[in-house]
C-alpha cells in the first residue's frame, strides 16, 4: 500500500492514463463498429471516429472530467473494497453525466455518443480495479497497527507480541489515571475473583509498559485515526467484549475495511478466520467475498422493489382489517438487533393487544393477545411484509439470522455463550433457522443453524432458502384456509 502523497500521485496519474486509453480504445474504427453494430439500444448509433486536433481535445477533455470528479479517492484512507467501487462508479458516471452535459449543448468539440457511451463503460470497469489494486498492501509491507480498548494490563502483554510496528494505542483517559500511584508509577490491576484479567496473561509479567507506546487519545477518537493515519489493523484490547465499546470498535472497523485482532480469550464472541488460533485471533470482518456480498445486495434490492409493488393492495386490505379488527396502531415497531450490535427499527403489521412484552422467549407466544387478524397473518406470515422497506433501505437482508428483539437478545446472550457471531452478518426477513423451525426457545439449535448458513452462504443457497421459505407460506396459507 502507497502512503501520502506517493498514493495521491499514482492515484491520479492512473486515473488520467487510463481515461486516456479508455477513450483510444473507444474511438478505434473496429471498437466502434463492433458496439454500434451487435449491442442492443446503441446499435443505431452512428460509426464516428476523431482524428487529429479532435481526437487530442476529447482525450484531454475526458482526462480533465474524471481527474476532477475522482479527487476524493485520491486521499489514502481505509476503505472497504466494496466501498472503493461503488464510490468509484458513482464519481465515473457523474462524469459521463458531465460530458454528456456538454454535448447536449451541441459544444463545438463534444465526444460522439458511441465514444462517450464506451468510455464511461470502459472507465467503470478499469477504474475501480485500479484504486483497489493500490489500496492493496505489497508483499513485505509492515502495514500501520493501532491498539485499541481500555484494559492498559492487556495493551501492555498484547503490544510486545506484535510483529508490525505499532503506531499507539487509544484508550480512556480516566481509566489511565485511575492505575497511576501517588509515586506517579502504572501500578498492575489487581487479580480478580476467578484468578486473572479476561484477555490477559498475568504469568507473562512486566513484558512492556506503556510508556513505550504513544497514548493518540480516547475511544470516541477511534474512526479520526483509523482515517487520518490510515490504519491496516486494530488491535482489540477491552476488560470484557461489551456491545457498546468492544463491538463499536469492530463496527468502525468493518466500516473502513481494517482488519481486527482480539485476544483468543474473545473466540467464543467473534467470528474468526480459518486457520490456527494463536495468542492473537484474526476477527473475520467480513465473512463472505465481495461479490457474494453484491450479488446478496442486487438480489434484495430486487426482491424488495418486486414484493412492494405486487403486495401493495394486500397491504392496503391487511391494515384496513388491522384497524377494524381491534383498538391500536396498524403497524407495531421494535428495536432489533443488526450487525456489530447496532439496533434498527422493525415495522410489521400489529397481531396483538397492546401490552407489555415478555422478554423471555416463549414457546406459546403470549396466544391470549393475540387479535383474530393476527392469528391468520402470524399464520401465513403476512404480517412481515411492511420489511421489505428495511430490505430495500438495506437495514436487513431477505436471508439472514433472524433479528431478535433487543431486550431478549440480552437474554440469549446468557444462555449461548457464542450468541453474538450471529452479528457479524446483516439480519434476513427468513433464514435456515427459520425453515428449519428453530426458534428462540432453542437458542443453540437456532446458532447452529445460522452458523451453517454463514459458512455456506451464496447465491444459490439463498434462493433455495427463499423457494423452501415460500412453499412453507403456502402450505400454511392453504392450512389456514381449510
Amino acid at each position: 500500500m502507497l502512503t501520502g502523497w506517493h498514493y495521491r500521485v499514482t492515484s491520479a496519474v492512473g486515473v488520467i492514463l487510463l481515461s486516456s486509453t479508455a477513450v483510444l480504445l473507444a474511438n478505434h474504427s473496429f471498437a466502434q463498429h463492433l458496439f454500434a453494430t451487435y449491442v442492443p439500444v446503441f446499435n443505431r448509433l452512428d460509426v464516428v471516429t476523431l482524428t487529429g486536433g479532435s481526437l487530442v481535445w476529447a482525450v484531454l477533455f475526458c482526462s480533465a472530467v474524471m481527474f476532477c470528479c475522482l479527487i476524493p479517492l485520491y486521499k489514502p484512507r481505509p476503505r472497504r473494497a466494496l466501498e472503493t467501487i461503488f464510490l468509484t462508479h458513482k464519481r465515473v458516471i457523474t462524469g459521463g453525466l458531465v460530458m454528456a452535459t456538454f454535448g447536449f449543448f451541441n459544444w463545438s468539440h463534444r465526444l460522439p455518443r458511441a465514444t462517450l457511451v464506451m468510455t464511461v463503460g470502459l472507465l467503470t470497469l478499469l477504474l475501480p480495479i485500479w484504486f483497489v489494486r493500490t489500496r492493496n498492501r505489497p508483499n513485505g509491507h509492515p502495514g500501520r497497527t493501532l491498539v485499541v480498548g481500555d484494559d492498559p494490563d492487556q495493551i501492555k502483554q498484547i503490544t510486545p507480541q506484535l510483529d508490525t510496528p505499532v503506531l499507539g494505542y487509544l484508550c480512556p483517559t480516566n481509566v489511565l489515571a485511575s492505575r497511576l500511584t501517588d509515586s506517579g508509577e502504572r501500578e498492575r490491576l489487581a487479580m480478580a475473583s476467578d484468578g486473572g484479567v479476561r484477555g490477559v496473561d498475568n504469568s507473562a509479567g512486566e513484558s512492556g509498559t506503556l510508556d513505550d507506546l504513544r497514548h493518540i487519545g480516547g475511544l470516541s477518537r477511534t474512526e479520526d485515526v483509523l482515517v487520518d493515519y490510515d490504519i491496516d489493523t486494530v488491535i482489540l484490547a477491552f476488560h470484557q467484549p461489551d456491545r457498546a465499546e468492544f463491538f463499536g470498535a469492530l463496527d468502525t472497523c468493518f466500516e473502513h475495511g481494517v482488519d481486527a485482532k482480539v485476544h483468543r480469550e474473545y473466540v467464543d464472541s467473534v467470528l474468526v478466520s480459518d486457520g490456527d488460533i494463536g495468542e492473537l485471533v484474526d476477527v473475520d470482518l467480513e465473512p463472505w467475498d465481495p461479490q457474494d456480498y453484491l450479488f446478496k445486495r442486487i438480489f434484495d434490492v430486487t426482491f424488495a422493489v418486486v414484493g412492494i409493488v405486487l403486495f401493495a393492495p394486500l397491504m392496503a386490505i391487511i391494515a384496513l382489517a388491522v384497524a377494524l379488527d381491534s383498538r391500536g396502531p396498524v403497524l407495531y415497531t421494535q428495536d432489533r438487533t443488526a450487525g456489530f450490535g447496532e439496533t434498527f427499527t422493525v415495522t410489521k403489521f400489529r397481531t396483538m393487544e397492546l401490552a407489555g412484552e415478555a422478554v423471555t422467549p416463549s414457546a406459546d407466544g403470549e396466544n391470549d393477545r393475540i387479535t383474530r387478524i393476527g392469528r391468520v397473518l402470524r399464520k401465513t406470515h403476512l404480517d412481515e411484509l411492511p420489511q421489505l422497506v428495511a430490505i430495500l433501505l438495506g437495514r436487513m437482508s431477505v436471508v439472514g439470522p433472524r433479528a431478535t428483539w433487543t431486550d431478549e437478545e440480552k437474554v440469549l446472550e446468557q444462555q449461548t455463550a457464542s450468541w453474538r457471531k450471529r452479528w457479524f452478518v446483516k439480519p434476513g426477513l427468513t433464514g435456515l433457522a427459520q425453515i428449519n423451525d428453530a426458534k428462540s426457545t432453542e437458542p443453540d439449535k437456532k446458532l447452529r443453524y445460522d452458523l451453517e448458513y454463514i459458512r455456506r452462504q451464496s447465491f444459490r443457497f439463498d434462493l433455495q432458502i427463499v423457494i423452501r421459505q415460500v412453499w412453507k407460506v403456502f402450505v400454511d396459507t392453504l392450512q389456514t384456509i381449510r
